[in-house]
């Protein structure tokens, strides 16, 4: 009975040292994070494949008319810090090399509609990354398990942005090559991070978005389901929010030094046409080195287009982010 009490009167103690180390370590771990600098990757998750999937991912792949060479890909789940904040993503890279371009690949949609997956983080990252690129992709703050909260074109600009020193710490990039592709509202989140940064040697956008207020003109779904809800004081000052989220109304902040390839199918039902047509002469006027293909009845994904797509992409960013090629002279001039 006696030692029966001292065990008894041992177990309090020994919980509360118990306690108190563990409070230590997270205050250890939340000073380190604190410590760390946005853009450090925090964790991440090498993905593997069985072999009944690595030939679906390549079935996929060449459906688009290219090859996969899934073996000599790594492709990671990250979390790395934007802001201060968690955020989700994926780094794609090629299993050998160094000194290697990179590209910043924006996501579209919103929230969990069209976030990234392994499928497109193999189908369509990895297709970029065996051209020689390293691909890192946000799935922006508040989305797949990330903090804070997205605000489709707010602050969540940072979580693109800080993939630039995400990139610069990383051992195989060359930080001098880094492009950027978006997609959609990717290609919005392209030219707000272009009015901020002279860092990107060269740029696409597929589908991009560019003037908002002919968004919400013909989606009005656009406006009460998703601007309304994700961009902070909407109601309160909602055409200069509009503004804001309208490249085609400040085509002169975008960095000059960052040609853009700008692709739009013709029949697009998300995203009109007329945002690229006039995205296309916004930069014309600003004397803004671009590229404009429209693609005849191509749809939002340009699905009909995969092979010239893919081609188009690989192209212009070899050209001016591999090769470092000068830009054009924009001023009329030939016999």
């Amino acid at each position: 009975m006696i030692q029966d009490r001292k065990i008894m009167r041992s177990v309090p103690t020994a919980f509360i040292a118990f306690i108190a180390l563990f409070t230590l370590l997270c205050a250890a771990a939340a000073h380190a994070q604190d410590g760390a600098q946005d853009g450090a990757i925090v964790a991440r998750d090498t993905l593997a494949f069985t072999p009944a999937q690595k030939q679906y991912f390549i079935e996929r792949v060449r459906q688009r008319g290219t090859e996969l060479d899934l073996d000599n890909l790594i492709i990671q789940r990250i979390t790395y810090l934007s802001d201060g904040l968690r955020v989700k993503g994926y780094l794609v890279e090629p299993a050998t090399g160094d000194s290697l371009p990179a590209v910043i690949f924006n996501r579209g949609g919103n929230r969990d509609y069209t976030a990234l997956s392994d499928t497109f983080a193999v189908v369509r990252l990895g297709v970029l990354a065996q051209h020689g690129y390293i691909v890192a992709a946000s799935q922006y703050r508040g989305n797949k398990g990330g903090e804070g909260r997205e605000e489709f074109g707010g602050a969540d600009v940072d979580d693109v942005l800080n993939l630039i020193p995400l990139l610069d710490h990383h051992p195989r990039v060359d930080a001098s090559r880094l492009g950027m592709y978006g997609w959609s509202r990717g290609g919005m989140m392209t030219y707000l991070a272009l009015a901020r940064t002279d860092r990107i040697r060269g740029a696409v956008v597929g589908s991009g978005m560019a003037d908002a207020f002919d968004m919400v003109t013909r989606r009005p779904e656009m406006e009460t389901g998703v601007f309304a809800e994700l961009v902070p004081n909407w109601a309160q000052d909602r055409d200069a929010a509009l503004a804001a989220h309208s490249a085609v109304r400040w085509p002169e902040k975008l960095c000059k030094t960052t040609p853009i390839l700008l692709l739009h199918g013709s029949a697009d039902v998300r995203v009109n046409p007329r945002e690229a047509l006039s995205m296309a002469d916004a930069l014309y006027e600003a004397h803004h080195p671009f590229r404009f293909v429209l693609f005849e009845g191509g749809d939002h994904a340009l699905s009909g287009f995969r092979p010239e797509v893919d081609r188009a992409v690989t192209e212009w960013l070899d050209r001016y982010v591999r090769d470092r090629a000068p830009l054009p002279d924009l001023q009329p001039h030939g016999p």
